[in-house]
């Protein structure tokens, strides 16, 4: 008789048995990663062989990794020399959060290659990017607008680029700036290597696709429009601006951290400062904001001083903290990609996380289609800032600090702020959902477990004053630290 035998689970490979050498293992191994994730396992072996490479996978899902560890893998191995203004190998990135993120997630790999880093990005001085770029580096983390201004003056040249990574290609389509990115890739060689890693594949993304890489090897590890399964989605249908606000707040004053979204920069200074004055520690991203007070707010919510982030939707791919279990749309987004790309700040890493759409009455039309379009059925409550479901979808004690009333001129941070209560800061409540404090972030934010889980951590010190994070890395020096650690 017949005997039906279940074959024994095969175990998931490692690092090792993807073919990524012993000394970034090894790195990984430091920094606590051992298992790839599915975008690492299914692209790695192609990207580690040299071929043009198509990932796409949902915000928080590994993308990272999956192009920085076989980068930096095939140019300790090429054996090129560095030279003055020729980079070796090009990042692209849509935003400078995401730049200098990825070049902390970078850091540490180059470091034990012993190749040398930099940044570029607009809003801050030219100056340091440029000696950085005569000095020569391995792997340029970018923005495509400043190094269209470093190539036309002369101080780049990306004709020696063995390797060119599109990251978040399709927000680079959604903010219009494929026509530079175009410009540049022309710049690059043909016979070198390409990855493109998205969250979506769509027209925009499609032109780069099959203009610049040539036989494209694709994988994706999830559906283009799935929300992730850990992802409680919520839509609370509230009677007007005030009573938005109450919620809102409600909400934020919960334990743990929240990424708040508002549709307009206006609108997000407005709601961390009317936060703030009730006694809930925010802050404010948007693109109106200086280059020092982006980074110096981003390292306040990634290290717990803020509690909540209120921001625009170059947030929405920009940045990468750790422990963001509560998204709320105060403003509910027009497209439902940028609803799944904001709600992506949450449940990262297979994480669980919740999303808050808060709702007025003259849009319960738009969120219908909006939630259609999406792929979700979120619960819908018409609620109050006292209704039980608040506790549920975000629980613990609600704590408030002192009023902070924020200057119009500082930018949003607490460096200008005043307090109109008594001597301490309003903020902060500091604690992750289950009542743990938040682990603690080094170099601006970078918490050790958003680099564990597959991407780059919050933004790092370099990002202040020049811009331009310029870093020789020994190899030789890496090891012997590593040995006396």
């Amino acid at each position: 008789m017949a005997v039906n035998r279940t074959p024994a689970a095969m175990p998931a490979p490692t690092f090792s048995d993807l073919g990524l050498p012993a000394a970034l293992v090894d790195v990984l191994t430091a920094e606590g990663i051992t298992s790839p994730f599915p975008i690492q396992q299914a692209t790695m072996p192609d990207a580690l062989a040299g071929r043009d490479v198509l990932g796409r996978g949902r915000t928080g899902s590994g993308k990272t990794y999956a192009f920085l560890l076989p980068l930096v893998a095939r140019l300790s191995g090429s054996g090129t020399a560095r030279r003055p203004k020729q980079p070796r190998a090009l990042i692209l990135a849509p935003t400078r959060e995401l730049a200098t993120q990825i070049h902390t997630a970078l850091a540490p790999l180059a470091r034990a290659a012993g190749l040398r880093t930099l940044t570029v990005f607009g809003g801050v001085k030219p100056n340091p990017q440029i000696q950085g770029l005569r000095n020569g580096v391995d792997v340029l983390v970018a923005c495509p607008g400043r190094l269209e201004d470093h190539v036309r003056s002369g101080h780049c040249d990306l004709g020696a680029v063995e390797v060119t990574v599109l990251d978040e290609a399709d927000h680079m389509a959604d903010l219009g700036f494929l026509p530079g990115v175009k410009r540049l890739l022309d710049r690059t060689p043909d016979d070198g290597q390409r990855m493109l890693f998205s969250a979506t594949l769509d027209a925009g993304v499609d032109v780069l696709v099959r203009r610049y890489l040539t036989k494209p090897v694709q994988h994706s590890v999830d559906s283009a429009q799935s929300p992730v399964t850990k992802m409680a989605h919520h839509v609370l249908h509230v009677d007007g601006r005030e009573s938005r606000l109450d919620v809102i707040t409600n909400l934020t004053a919960a334990p743990g951290r929240t990424v708040v979204f508002t549709r307009t920069k206006h609108g997000a200074k407005a709601m961390a400062r009317q936060l703030n004055a009730r006694g809930v520690r925010a802050v404010e991203l948007h693109g109106n904001l200086a280059q020092n007070a982006r980074v110096r707010n981003l390292a306040e919510f990634s290290e717990g001083r803020a509690t909540a982030l209120v921001a625009t939707d170059i947030a929405a791919r920009g940045i990468h903290v750790d422990d963001v279990s509560l998204v709320v749309h105060a403003d509910p987004p027009v497209e439902h990609k940028a609803y799944l790309h904001r709600s992506g700040r949450t449940a990262r890493a297979g994480a669980e996380g919740t999303v808050v759409t808060v709702m007025l009455d003259s849009q319960v039309g738009d969120v219908r289609d909006l939630t259609r379009k999406a792929g979700i059925k979120p619960t819908i409550t018409r609620t109050t800032a006292q209704h039980p479901v608040l506790t549920q979808i975000a629980p613990g004690e609600r704590t408030f600090g002192e009023p902070v009333t924020v200057s119009r001129s500082s930018s949003g941070s607490s460096a200008g702020g005043t307090r109109s209560g008594g001597g301490r800061s309003g903020g902060g409540r500091g604690r992750g959902r289950n009542g743990s404090a938040p682990q603690g972030a080094s170099g601006g934010g970078a918490s050790n477990r958003s680099r564990r889980r597959g991407r780059g951590g919050a933004t790092s010190g370099g990002g202040t004053g020049s811009g331009a994070v310029t870093t020789t890395h020994s190899a030789a020096s890496f090891s012997s630290s590593r040995r006396g650690r």
